[in-house]
């Protein structure tokens, strides 16, 4: 049987309170080892997470440890923000199969290439991926990983170390300061990706009908930034408001869908606009012909999407037992007014206590089949008894 406990403890002595937190993780096991463990840690000093990774592989003796610096934490119903503190997640899970890697960046004459990637075959279901921004380039392994095998799955997200340049990533005893971590994941079992963007739509849904790269000049045969401010005289000067702290751009998913609303989009930020050409600038690649609906963010909208979400997620058939989840930094108590917000609602939301994981400088995830680096989301990976679901068969890639 899957079983799968989450663990956390706050403090200075991070090998100390490691011990803690995996104590903690291991009792929903009942004396079964784990196969999979992961270890997020906020440290004051980048090598006190080294000793912290140690102490809970001697103690849980998984087969696979992974895990990262950050600058927030998560686990076992709480979050926690700017201070010492380390989260541990295990899981007991019958008939899986686990592939770990670590992926570097050597540079060739035809520019750069990432090396260390498993083949993925039709035995794998999903890769959880944990990053240095500094050093990884993210973005292009992302959007390469769609062409690779496609449908195949990324879950994860972005390290952060107490300082700029001192994150480190941890698998199965060894620590690294660049590159990226992961482990693929497979066999017989429930493993299930979703993710919550945090926005609500407003104004109505239009085609592009010119753009070029990330700069639409048209919406509906008129200049995108004509409707874009038609859209904000029409605005409550509440979300006037919200839109000029952060105006988003959600792009259908399903051109074919009857409607398009919450959750229908994947999300990008508008970064810029000139008056001069009546463009707008997106954070993404927009091609000619697809729907858009311009979005906002706030707290209400946040919690709105992330319980819609969870209860489509439980709605599936199926037996969840927990799961990892990775949140945007950007959503702990500067937005809810408590760093707890999340993971309580993951576990309320899908009924599973076992649910850990980070606050992350982007999250990865899959949207309409394709992964995606994104920011402000709430990405979880559950993990359940039963066949896998987290991407239809393939050929081998």
């Amino acid at each position: 049987m899957t079983r799968i406990g989450a663990g956390l403890a706050v403090g200075a002595d991070l090998a100390r309170d490691a011990a803690e937190a995996a104590d903690q993780a291991l009792r929903p096991l009942d004396g079964a080892v784990p196969d999979l463990v992961c270890v997020f840690g906020t440290p004051t000093e980048p090598d006190d997470f080294s000793a912290a990774v140690l102490q809970v592989a001697e103690i849980t003796q998984a087969t696979v440890v992974i895990g990262c610096t950050a600058s927030g934490v998560l686990g076992a119903g709480a979050g926690v923000e700017s201070e010492p503190a380390i989260s541990v997640w295990a899981g007991h899970l019958p008939g899986v199969r686990l592939r770990p890697f670590r992926l570097d960046v050597l540079r060739t004459r035809d520019g750069l290439a990432v090396v260390g990637l498993p083949d993925i075959t039709i035995h794998d279901q999903v890769g959880l991926l944990f990053a240095d921004p500094f050093t990884f380039p993210i973005d292009g392994f992302v959007e390469r990983s769609n062409d690779l095998v496609p449908g195949f799955p990324y879950v994860g997200g972005l390290a952060a170390g107490p300082e700029g340049d001192s994150t480190r990533l941890a698998l199965d005893g060894e620590l690294y300061s660049r590159g990226a971590v992961g482990v693929l994941i497979g066999g017989d079992l429930d493993v299930r990706t979703t993710l919550s963007q945090g926005c609500r739509p407003v104004g109505p849904t239009m085609a592009v009908t010119k753009a070029e790269g990330n700069i639409i000049f048209e919406m509906a045969g008129e200049p995108a930034l004509v409707r874009l401010e038609e859209l904000l005289t029409a605005m409550p000067d509440e979300d006037r408001l919200l839109a000029a702290e952060g105006l988003q751009l959600g792009v259908a998913m399903d051109e074919y869908a009857d409607e398009h609303g919450q959750g229908d989009f994947l999300i990008r930020g508008v970064v810029g606009a000139d008056r001069a050409t009546g463009a707008i600038v997106i954070g993404d690649v927009v091609e000619i012909g697809r729907t858009v609906r311009f979005q906002l963010r706030d707290a209400d909208a946040a919690r709105a999407d992330l319980d819609e979400v969870l209860t489509k997620f439980r709605a599936r058939p199926g037996d969840l037992r927990g799961a990892l989840l990775f949140s945007c930094n950007g959503r702990g108590a500067d937005v809810f007014g408590s760093a707890d917000h999340d993971v309580k609602a993951v576990q309320a939301g899908l009924g599973i206590p076992g649910v850990a994981g980070f606050f992350a400088a982007g999250e990865i995830g899959p949207v309409g089949g394709r992964n995606y680096l994104h920011g402000f989301t709430a990405t979880i990976l559950a993990f359940g008894t039963g066949p896998g679901t987290a991407r239809p068969e393939t050929s081998d890639g």
